[in-house]
């Protein structure tokens, strides 16, 4: 009986389709990765930043044939530095409809608090960056991995340099009302008194608050003789500065990493202001001595400039943990493929992946990790390229 033309086209459908492997059709769909950074908002200096090289990193892989021929995709999601909208995004990209692979973000820690059990409660692996302690524990989550510092390890440098360094002993702790702003003003006021310095002053401001001189005066007149700023927020951080040189008080500030970036810099009143503040830092993305780099940072510098990419308002090291994170999710998956126990049992394993941030090594019972030792702090006034010189007191 001959075959009608419905019928052939039917049956050689049929024929086509019974030949495609599955996992071929697998291979050909995106590697979905939910992305939440601040892009707007009063904490968005953090995610403007790590969004640039985070963008970088995506089109340099996609560029390159993806992963086994899989692109990368990243389903965007601002959260406007705001806890309730990370929470409700992150709460989108776990739906049925929306899943993704893996989440990268919040990068700023008062989303993060928020949004970290959800993810957890959705078997959903995580990676951040934000430093709040809390934010890691294997046994609570153990989808969770930070590539970045603890507060812990964070303020560990700071206050060393302030009362081992400057010899400072006498220091006024101060941050903003955010999650990420009291957890750290909690975290080092114990530090500091255990390291034996008097904390006279403690304080947690509105970071829209235009006016810091009452508690400037009330630092100088406690006897400070060192300010130690917790935000992110670089309009509340030039206040900061700018009063201290209106009073002509020339104390140190030493503190938070964006002390340093090139948005606080351009609120600066006048650009003597900017003397004696020193922000923590990343030794992998600080010049030496003689003024050189290291030759992952030269590289990935150059990849910046051609892709067009500014660090002239920002840091060199948000730019670069934000490259590094696409990259060593690239690589999970490029190993273990997307289901989320593998990517977690491979993260597990992780062994100095080399960041051009820093080198990350994670076990099943440390999900923190960055090295201790390339924590540093730089002379603020000393940016260039989103990166500094070593601090007085460090070796190159």
């Amino acid at each position: 009986m001959s075959l009608t033309r419905r019928q052939a086209l039917a049956s050689a459908a049929a024929v086509v389709a019974s030949t495609i492997a599955r996992p071929a059709i697998a291979a050909k769909e995106p590697i979905r990765i939910g992305y939440l950074p601040a892009l707007t908002g009063p904490s968005s200096s953090t995610g403007v930043g790590m969004n640039r090289g985070t963008q970088l990193a995506v089109q340099e892989i996609n560029a390159a044939g993806g992963v086994d021929g899989r692109q990368i995709e990243l389903v965007l999601r601002d959260t406007q530095s705001e806890p309730t909208k990370a929470v409700n995004a992150a709460a989108e990209l776990t739906r049925s409809g929306e899943k993704v692979n893996i989440v990268f973000g919040p990068v700023n820690s008062g989303e993060s608090l928020a949004v970290v059990p959800l993810l957890a409660r959705s078997s959903t692996p995580q990676v951040h960056p934000c430093w709040v302690d809390s934010l890691t524990d294997p046994a609570k989550y153990p989808m969770c991995f930070r590539n970045a510092p603890t507060n812990q390890q964070i303020g560990a440098a700071a206050n060393r340099y302030v009362v081992e360094v400057l010899k400072c002993k006498k220091v006024a702790v101060i941050s903003d009302t955010t999650g990420y702003g009291t957890a750290s003003v909690n975290a080092y006021v114990p530090m500091l008194k255990e390291k034996g310095a008097e904390v006279v002053y403690q304080g947690n401001i509105d970071a829209a608050n235009p006016d810091l001189t009452p508690e400037i005066l009330r630092m100088r007149n406690a006897g400070a003789e060192a300010i130690m700023p917790w935000s992110v927020n670089p309009g509340f951080l030039s206040r900061l500065i700018n009063t201290r040189g209106q009073m002509g008080w020339d104390v140190p500030i030493a503190g938070q990493t964006t002390l340093g970036s090139g948005q606080t810099q351009a609120l600066l009143e006048k650009p003597e202001y900017w003397a004696k503040v020193y922000p923590n830092n990343f030794r992998p993305v600080c010049y030496t001595a003689d003024d050189k780099l290291a030759d992952r940072t030269v590289a990935f510098i150059d990849r910046v400039k051609k892709a067009n990419v500014d660090l002239g308002d920002t840091l060199l090291w948000w730019v670069g943990v934000g490259y590094d994170t696409p990259q060593m999710i690239a690589e999970a998956v490029r190993n273990v493929g997307t289901e989320p126990d593998k990517i977690v049992g491979y993260f597990n394993q992780l062994k100095e992946f080399p960041g051009v941030y820093g080198d990350i090594t994670f076990t099943s019972a440390q999900h923190n990790g960055y090295p201790d030792e390339e924590i540093v702090m730089v002379e603020a006034n000393s940016l260039k390229n989103g990166a500094f010189r070593l601090a007085p007191g460090y070796n190159a």
